[in-house]
């Protein structure tokens, strides 16, 4: 085994030109395997020796090791391209890691806010300055429709049916879907548009622009969400998309159906919007734990 991981290390560095770092990476890999599966005499099988088996073992024993994901999903694509490289030296028949998948990747929960801290933010706009004005607007409306950052700053003044409370967003794939504005968004949409002081609005003017007249850029509401945050002195990890996370969430919790859910924030799969009930889980897990009497033994 160890000389054919060295003619392969050789291999990478001669013909593929492969850097040191990466070699060295791969050779922890590969010998790490040899190593596990020494027999009494203390030597590892030759290539061919090694089944599917084996490898299947040896990736079972680094799940029970506590190894991430990542480095075992590593390990497999070392073992991928030693035995491949094996197979076209004529040192073994088949490839034994081929039929071996990656272990899924953990889907992490995403950041939201407490409905608290999503009033705190609301409260820090100066709503009777314009610029104030746009921006409470702004977050009211990311806040009450569930909108992607780059839906919000694609909005035009014929997409709102303020006196019906209603936003038409134009998604993903040019897939349009009709949001509900709440009583909140809708007056503060309402205050913006008159202040303003552009004059008589166009309905293909952009709903939200900059002190120059021109359309806001995502970068501009990412910019001024940090603001705010600073000043309310809340998580300065939450981005726009964090008040996305925090409707879908806030809409769970409070029992809405995954379907509405899906459809409002207009996911293709109900498998994306998921990812939510997963979080709520969590909440009333942390909840139970808290507050049951016999939680814990």
């Amino acid at each position: 085994m160890y000389p054919a991981i060295k003619r392969f290390l050789r291999y990478l560095d001669v013909e593929r030109d492969v850097s040191a770092h990466t070699i060295k990476a791969y050779r922890e890999d590969l010998e790490s395997l040899a190593d596990y599966l020494v027999d009494d005499r203390g030597k590892p099988p030759g290539p061919a020796q090694i089944s599917p088996l084996d490898l299947r073992q040896y990736v079972s024993d680094l799940h029970a090791a506590g190894y991430a994901r990542s480095s075992i999903s590593r390990r497999l694509a070392s073992l991928r391209s030693f035995f491949r490289f094996a197979q076209r030296e004529g040192t073994v028949d088949s490839n034994p890691a081929k039929p071996l998948r990656n272990p899924r990747k953990q889907r992490s929960l995403p950041h939201f806010m407490t409905s608290e801290e999503v009033e705190r933010l609301l409260l820090s706009p100066n709503a009777s300055k314009q610029m104030g004005a746009r921006d409470l607007a702004i977050l009211e409306t990311m806040y009450s429709t569930g909108v992607r950052v780059s839906e919000l700053v694609g909005l035009n003044v014929e997409d709102l049916d303020l006196e019906e409370g209603v936003a038409r967003i134009r998604g993903k794939g040019k897939r349009e879907r009709y949001a509900p504005l709440g009583s909140f968004a809708v007056g503060a949409v309402e205050h913006w548009l008159e202040t303003r002081g552009d004059g008589a609005l166009d309905w293909k003017d952009p709903v939200f622009v900059n002190r120059l007249g021109t359309r806001l850029s995502t970068r501009s509401v990412g910019r001024m969400l940090e603001k705010y945050l600073a000043q309310a002195g809340l998580d300065r990890r939450t981005t726009p998309h964090t008040l996305r996370h925090s409707f879908a969430t806030h809409l769970l919790d409070r029992g809405a159906d995954i379907r509405s859910v899906q459809e409002l924030l207009g996911h293709r799969s109900l498998v994306t919007t998921q990812i939510y009930t997963h979080l709520t889980t969590a909440t009333l897990r942390k909840a139970y734990e808290k507050a049951h009497p016999r939680a814990h033994g």
